[in-house]
């Protein structure tokens, strides 16, 4: 199923003007960085999962500490040798050609650091692939160059869309759209709902990614891949196809918006009469006006 309309009905995909009265709260999360990275930021953006959460903490709190400790171990032992074992300060080399001490210390002790890393990393990567029951299902198709998304019948959807960049003269910058990140059509989702991402492709491979919610799948074609977030903060946040997948490889933006339970319920009402009526000849044309 194929629709996409312009950036002049993007009000009536995201529902009723009551049922988005938090939308001025969302331009100002812009400024903060929240959904999307900002000039000057050094980190991560900000994370809005469970899974993203714990990706940061194994990170920031474990990954990065433990590679600065041995760098500096390095360097240290680097300059203490450079220092005790040249030769004006040791004219009379040893000769010495094992140590079975330093020989254990140099196998265990790394040993132990794999063992410490491993343990959270796998427990992470148990947590990304259990999924669990979903409260959302929404099935993702990367296509060349844009996004498709299908919302099931039997979760009050029972439609589809494609969601294609904002051209240049259709970019509202007063308003928070983005360069190369807005897009015509967004996915509307409910905060604090596990939504359940089945991803697949219709011509290469391409990579369905929203580094807030702590998700990277690959869109595969002929099959289909399953990932899953739960949001826990209302707003809108991004994501672009991290693999190269073609002369449109930059854009293909993935533009998230999370929003209470009532919102994403009227906003179901609103696209089911919305998309319905969308020729499939649409996004072609879309398509083809930006090329």
């Amino acid at each position: 199923m194929r629709f996409s309309v312009g950036s002049t009905d993007r009000g009536l995909a995201l529902g009723a003007a009551a049922a988005l009265a938090g939308a001025a709260t969302t331009g100002q999360a812009f400024a903060a960085g929240a959904g999307h990275s900002t000039p000057g930021q050094m980190g991560m953006q900000d994370a809005v999962t469970p899974i993203a959460d714990y990706i940061h903490w194994f990170h920031n709190g474990l990954l990065l500490p433990m590679c600065i400790v041995i760098s500096v171990f390095v360097l240290g032992l680097l300059v203490y040798v450079m220092m005790r074992f040249n030769e004006k300060a040791n004219p009379t080399p040893s000769k010495l050609t094992h140590h079975t001490g330093l020989e254990v210390a140099w196998t265990v002790i790394p040993i132990v650091i794999l063992v410490v890393l491993a343990i959270p990393s796998f427990d992470l990567l148990n947590k990304q692939l259990r999924i669990p029951a979903a409260d959302v299902t929404v099935k993702v198709t990367g296509k060349q160059w844009y996004w498709s998304y299908e919302y099931p019948k039997d979760q009050g959807g029972g439609f589809g869309f494609d969601s294609l960049m904002k051209p240049e003269k259709d970019i509202d910058l007063a308003k928070g759209d983005l360069r190369l990140l807005s897009v015509d059509n967004e996915v509307v989702v409910p905060v604090g709902k596990v939504v359940r991402m089945q991803v697949t492709a219709a011509d290469v491979i391409h990579s369905f990614v929203v580094p807030s919610f702590g998700i990277k799948i690959d869109a595969m074609p002929g099959r289909l891949n399953e990932t899953w977030f739960k949001a826990e903060r209302e707003g809108m946040y991004y994501g672009q196809c991290s693999k190269i997948c073609g002369k449109d490889h930059a854009y293909m933006p993935i533009a998230v918006r999370v929003v209470s339970e009532q919102a994403y319920t009227a906003w179901l009402g609103e696209a089911k009469k919305k998309f319905a009526a969308m020729p499939a000849s649409v996004a072609d044309a879309a398509l083809s006006l930006r090329q």
